[in-house]
């Protein structure tokens, strides 16, 4: 094949934040040049004195295979002969005070398997998909008019293995996930599927919600063909499956890419706009060119090559307001005097009109828990042009409600009637989702009040009012049998309620509610 490089038209295209499939020049890519199999090694590292990819094949020595910029931009390239699919790698980064960084590939496909942190070469090429009646069927389909059940589910989490030496984590893997998810959710009647925690994060206890890999579906379940085979079998099963994507915040470690090449990079330089210090993250600069095309390719990467059939997109209010997470004096207004971050605003647009020009039923959803007007109009209108977001005023409403003593609800009605005020103002989910089962908060049924019996009552008052209001509709797993407990990412749910008469009954009730819901156009066709 042709040489490989990063030439003038990648230079240009990266610099206008239009090179929306970046993936394929940067990062680590099998191919054979000049009669030799090996990869081709591209990174963005602009501050750099030096660069050099380091790995097994080299036995991890920065001077055996140097990398040469190529043009003003700061892109680093070099061809390895003999490094191979499955081989680890770092690249090793000469700052500008002499200090040598190891980081990982921020457009690897395959990372190690945590507590490791390199980078693996990874193939994601070949794999034979055999979904094209459901691409088909999306294709035709406007989801604003179309039934929306989504079951939420962390991976690590759904279901786990019994923990042994050889397998101490008991993950199940993305194969074995696909058969017994993709029977699960078809049985239970949902429409689709949201995943938590797949793209690449060093930390279980982040949720997946710090990522290092926009690029790497986790290696805590098998390879990306792996991650390919459960959306695959997801999609022959007539299920859809939708990603959580975090473009808001990234983490601080170091291999990750806070400092990537000793200097501010991927975040601002100003401390003010980088640090998240209520989440002990980095926020992204929005308004850096290279810095927008890694992150827009990156949502384009998981749809075109993994087939993903949308996005939702984590912590929006983090994105859109400067003093989000500050303190008093410990933000910089914007140029005007405001709260609002105008470059994320422009991001957002610019990151669903690329979406939605190349994927027009794709799923872009936003979490946004404040009252910012127009999240889901066009951004030709003046909106930030999502298609849905999380209703998260109806669901602390009403959880608050329901968890009131039926004595005292009738002095709090306009916790319920309040949300019929604005249900059409936007595009809505109404999410019962995993953050309302953590840090003390109780399960959903744990929530209810009175005794064993008026729990469950009370619950299934509750997910039949839900599914009656306008809005498509989010669970989060364990909540459709009534799990007590809340949820712990670091074990399995508690499937053995199931038999218990109670736990059976609302389980059983939430598979009737998914299916008359599905059934019964009234419920969806109009609720945007």
């Amino acid at each position: 094949m042709a040489k490989m490089e990063f030439g003038e038209l990648d230079q240009y295209l990266f610099g206008q934040a239009t090179h929306y499939d970046i993936y394929k020049k940067l990062g680590a890519h099998p191919v054979t040049q000049n009669g030799k199999s090996g990869t081709y090694f591209a990174v963005w590292a602009p501050n750099a004195e030096d660069v050099s990819v380091v790995g097994e094949f080299n036995d991890w020595d920065p001077e055996r295979h140097p990398m040469k910029k190529t043009g003003p931009i700061g892109v680093w390239e070099t061809f390895v002969a003999g490094a191979k699919v499955g081989d680890l790698y770092k690249f090793c980064i000469r700052a500008m005070d002499g200090r040598l960084l190891y980081k990982a590939d921020p457009y690897a496909n395959w990372s190690e398997m945590r507590p490791g942190n390199a980078s693996r070469i990874a193939d994601i090429t070949g794999f034979k998909w055999g979904d094209a009646a459901w691409l088909k069927k999306r294709k035709e389909t406007d989801p604003r008019r179309a039934a929306l059940s989504i079951y939420e589910v962390h991976p690590g989490s759904w279901k786990k293995h019994p923990a042994s030496d050889g397998d101490p984590d008991g993950f199940y893997s993305y194969r074995e996930l696909a058969h017994e998810l993709a029977d699960y959710v078809k049985r239970m009647g949902y429409t689709h599927v949201e995943l938590m925690g797949i793209a690449e994060h060093p930390f279980d206890g982040s949720w997946g919600y710090q990522v290092t890999g926009y690029y790497a579906p986790t290696a805590r379940f098998g390879s990306p063909k792996e991650f390919k085979y459960l959306v695959n079998y997801l999609h022959k099963n007539k299920i859809g499956v939708i990603l959580d994507w975090v473009p808001g915040h990234f983490c601080r470690d170091a291999h990750g890419l806070r400092h990537f090449d000793g200097e501010p990079c991927y975040e601002s330089g100003n401390p003010m706009l980088a640090e998240n210090k209520e989440w002990d993250t980095m926020n992204f600069d929005y308004g850096r060119t290279e810095v927008q095309s890694f992150l827009i390719s990156s949502a384009l990467f998981w749809i075109s090559q993994f087939h993903i059939d949308g996005l939702r997109i984590d912590a929006v209010a983090n994105m859109l307001y400067l003093d989000y997470g500050h303190a008093d004096g410990d933000w910089q207004p914007n140029k005007y005097g405001g709260r609002e971050n105008l470059e994320a605003i422009d991001f957002l647009r610019h990151l669903n009109t690329a979406v939605f020009k190349e994927y027009p039923q794709a799923l872009m959803i936003a979490e946004e828990s404040s009252a910012w007007p127009l999240v889901t109009k066009p951004v030709d209108v003046g909106g930030l042009g999502f298609n849905y977001k999380w209703n998260m005023g109806w669901m602390n409403d009403m959880l608050r409600y329901m968890s009131l003593d039926p004595l005292f609800r009738k002095d709090n009605h306009n916790l319920i009637t309040f949300s019929l005020c604005y249900a059409f103002s936007e595009n809505f989910i109404l999410p019962l989702s995993h953050d309302e089962v953590v840090h003390g908060k109780h399960s959903l049924l744990d929530k209810m009040p009175g005794d064993y019996w008026q729990k469950f009552a009370g619950l299934r008052a509750f997910y039949g009012y839900w599914m009656s209001h306008p809005g498509k509709k989010l669970l989060f797993m364990g909540s459709e049998f009534g799990q007590f407990i809340e949820w712990k990412y670091d074990d399995s749910l508690d499937w053995h309620l199931l038999k218990y008469p109670m736990h059976k009954a609302m389980h059983d009730y939430v598979r009737s509610l998914n299916t008359y819901y599905v059934d019964h156009p009234e419920f969806w066709e109009e609720d945007c």
